[in-house]
């Protein structure tokens, strides 16, 4: 691999491993395009929809987990949820990743598409209220919340983005999740759900691994520096952002597929 190529790679890891720890999300929502339109725009080889979806699983796992390493303190990590929809989502992730080899890269992209939108509706749904809870008196509806990581986990793992950026707005919008809790447990179940998509992706020869190492790399260091600078914003801004980078993804993909 060339110079510009590797730096090209790590810059991509790095700004969405960045915003990934600010926001609560694996960050293939972001990776994912970048990966598959920055290279082949800058002159070099383009990804194939299923090595993007292969790299993204590798880097999420990593991303993830120097996410939560940053939150771990301060009460923001709910165990009962991430155990439900962790669990869940870990049995779907995986059925979907074994079983992306048999899809087309058309029916990948379309598959994320509809997440992606799927997402972006319900993010732009009012979250009155949420943040006004006190962190050791959240409930929820420990069922509901299986269920829905189950479905996610499937999608997700057909294109390797472990599902955070659909779990974000579940947690907020249909279980009535505090922000900073939804960030930092949606962190701890995306790594979760990684591991089944990383799985997955490896036993089908779907990871190139030299990219992949790169962005590993740029997610341990990127991912922990956006978490610090995640609980230092408004929660409103933190919705707006990711309410934004989503619409954004998902108008990007569907202008393509169509």
């Amino acid at each position: 691999m060339e110079l510009a190529f590797i730096i090209t790679i790590f810059l991509i890891g790095f700004v969405g491993s960045y915003i990934s720890g600010m926001v609560g999300i694996g960050g293939s929502i972001i990776k994912y395009p970048m990966l598959l339109y920055i290279p082949p725009m800058l002159g070099f080889a383009a990804f194939t929809a299923h090595e993007v979806a292969g790299i993204s699983a590798i880097q999420v796992f990593f991303a993830t987990i120097g996410g939560v390493w940053a939150y771990r303190k301060g009460g923001y990590l709910n165990k009962t949820l991430i155990i439900y929809m962790g669990g869940a989502i870990l049995i779907g992730s995986f059925i979907g990743a074994y079983g992306s080899n048999v899809l087309s890269e058309d029916m990948i992209n379309i598959v994320y598409g509809v997440l992606a939108l799927t997402a972006a509706i319900m993010m732009f749904v009012p979250k009155k209220g949420i943040d006004d809870i006190p962190l050791d008196q959240v409930r929820f509806n420990k069922w509901v919340a299986a269920v829905s990581a189950f479905i996610v986990g499937v999608g997700a793992g057909i294109v390797g983005a472990a599902g955070a950026f659909l779990l974000v707005p579940i947690m907020l919008v249909i279980l009535k999740i505090p922000t900073r809790m939804t960030i930092a447990s949606s962190l701890a179940i995306t790594f979760i759900s990684s591991i089944g998509a990383t799985v997955g992706k490896i036993t089908t020869g779907q990871v190139d691994w030299g990219p992949a190492a790169i962005m590993v790399v740029a997610s341990l260091i990127a991912a922990p520096l956006g978490a610090i600078a995640g609980k230092k914003m408004n929660t409103k801004v933190l919705q707006i952002i990711l309410a934004v980078l989503i619409l954004a993804t998902a108008i990007k993909i569907w202008i393509d597929i169509l």
